[in-house]
């Protein structure tokens, strides 16, 4: 099995970090909430919760 690279400041998380940065761009560039940014996520074929993508949302405003 090949281990991914992935960017440090999102080591030990489930989703690639392109996954990550993604949803916290549209929740941040547009006047989304956390459940539209789901929903679109979801619509993608990617299933993540509201809640996972405020704690991004979050750790991004303190590395900031």
């Amino acid at each position: 099995m090949t281990q991914q690279h992935r960017d440090p400041v999102y080591h030990r998380y489930r989703f690639p970090s392109e996954i990550i940065a993604r949803a916290v761009w549209l929740y941040f560039r547009f006047p989304l909430s956390l459940r539209m940014v789901e929903d679109l996520l979801a619509a993608r074929g990617i299933i993540v919760s509201h809640q996972t993508i405020r704690m991004w949302a979050e750790r991004r405003c303190h590395l900031v």
